[in-house]
């Protein structure tokens, strides 16, 4: 059998596909599907130190080989995640990583602190697409020297590593990952949703109530798949990257490896498909076995050391 397990900032995975914040819930709501112990790890729905109601109505738009979400990161804050949703987690038999996000670099060191001692969190996913209330509103992942200045703050204040999701709507992520790695990140995460926006013709408004919203499914797989190629071209295995984005099937999911990617996260695909997790994970231990790959990390960026440039 194809060796699948992968090792990366000191914690052990049984495989590499996990599922993306804010498409799985917190990991319990799929119990009842199959066996999510089978899963290399959950990302938790995002977590704040507050409650949020999140935005109005309407908050989901269908695109074309895609979907547009306008949630607002709605969750019950980190006490009530501890409290109610934790205890049933901690029976699961993979990995968890909690997605953080806050209004300020206190938050976010907040929201951590606070899930420093539940065991099964084993690592932090720092969501920086989110406006800095203490800089007018500028996002986290927007600034080079804010976003690496929140990164050395969770890292100098947690035990556990430290992931950061990178936004797209940056242009080009190399700068950004740059800063990541010299703060003392532990991985990088890419990609997070493209900024898009629909409008319905019959009433002739935006279909969304906050008229813009987060692009994903397969619509973004070259984009994530070239941003993965690109960061892992400049740092190479100095930062494992974890691919997102516009994955559905085994064949989406090896382009984010071949590019460079050591583990990938299923999002939108749960929507429309929710067994897609393992059936791609059952389709890469096939793709392994039909091209006799003993070990999956055999896979980890091999497209760049196969391609000649003309």
């Amino acid at each position: 059998m194809p060796n699948l397990t992968v090792e990366i900032f000191g914690v052990k995975f049984k495989n590499p596909v996990w599922v993306a914040s804010g498409t799985f819930g917190y990991g319990i709501e799929a119990l009842e599907l199959y066996d999510v112990s089978r899963l290399g790890a959950v990302v938790t729905k995002g977590i704040s130190l507050k409650p949020r109601e999140g935005n109005m109505p309407e908050r989901i738009a269908e695109t074309p080989c895609g979907m547009l979400n306008s949630i607002g990161l709605q969750n019950p804050g980190v006490d009530d995640f501890l409290k109610k949703i934790y205890p049933q987690i901690k029976n699961v038999d993979t990995h968890f990583i909690a997605n953080i996000f806050g209004e300020d670099e206190e938050e976010y060191v907040e929201v951590c602190s606070a899930l420093e001692e539940a065991d099964k969190i084993v690592a932090y996913e720092l969501n920086v697409s989110c406006p800095n209330v203490k800089r007018g509103g500028m996002l986290f992942g927007h600034d080079e020297s804010v976003l690496g200045r929140l990164v050395e703050r969770v890292k100098a204040s947690v035990k556990k590593p430290v992931l950061v999701k990178l936004s797209p709507n940056t242009g080009d992520l190399r700068p950004f990952a740059r800063v990541c790695m010299d703060a003392g990140a532990d991985a990088l995460v890419l990609i997070n949703t493209l900024l898009g926006m629909k409008i319905d013709i019959k009433t002739q408004k935006p279909e969304l109530s906050t008229f813009m919203g987060g692009l994903s499914g397969p619509a973004i797989l070259p984009i994530a798949v070239r941003m993965v190629w690109e960061v892992f071209s400049q740092l190479g295995s100095g930062l494992p990257i974890i691919g997102v984005g516009g994955i559905y099937d085994a064949d989406s999911a090896l382009q984010h490896v071949l590019a460079g990617a050591v583990c990938v996260q299923v999002g939108t695909a749960n929507f429309f498909d929710p067994y897609a997790p393992i059936k791609i994970l059952e389709s890469i231990e096939s793709y392994m076995s039909e091209k006799r790959i003993e070990n999956f990390t055999d896979l980890v960026g091999r497209a760049h050391q196969l391609f000649v440039r003309p």
